[in-house]
């Protein structure tokens, strides 16, 4: 058997953030749409999966057309069953990913970040699966002093996560 491991690269606009996730039910759909309908008035977000059986589908929603374009299209090149793309506007995944979690169907969750991000996708001969994710940039060094500082006046300032 000869598989073939490839490096998908997500696009998502410039202040949206992205969840990659694993699920293995049609519901998911609904599910995480009232999951983010629920956490925020404001937020804006498109989600798409990947059916696995039966049509196996794109399955999509969401309440913004231009994130929902973006996930089907992430989630058409993953092309791999049972995966899920949830792209979000105006909301944090901080203030969602537990719930998401905790949606029955979701098995996983790859990655919830803002940040660049690559799918490396496996292909066998039954199909495609997610085997990792490429998130960000590596690191450049160690915080010193003044990065400490950096980074809680922007958790306390900016975007108000600390007191």
């Amino acid at each position: 058997m000869s598989v073939e491991i490839e490096v998908i690269k997500m696009e998502h606009p410039e202040n949206t953030n992205i969840v990659i996730g694993q699920t293995h039910f049609i519901k998911t759909i609904e599910d995480l749409y009232e999951v983010m309908a629920t956490a925020s008035p404001i937020s804006k977000f498109g989600i798409a999966f990947n059916e696995a059986s039966g049509p196996c589908l794109i399955r999509h929603d969401g309440n913004d057309e231009e994130l929902e374009k973006y996930a089907i299209d992430n989630a058409q090149r993953i092309g791999a069953g049972h995966v899920f793309v949830l792209i979000m506007r105006d909301i944090y995944p901080i203030s969602v990913l537990n719930a998401i979690k905790l949606t029955q169907e979701v098995c996983t969750i790859y990655a919830a970040t803002a940040n660049p991000i690559e799918v490396l996708v496996v292909t066998t001969e039954q199909g495609r699966g997610v085997v990792g994710i490429v998130d960000g940039f590596s690191p450049k060094g160690v915080e010193k002093d003044e990065d400490i500082s950096k980074r809680k006046s922007l958790l306390r300032q900016a975007i108000k996560y600390k007191r």
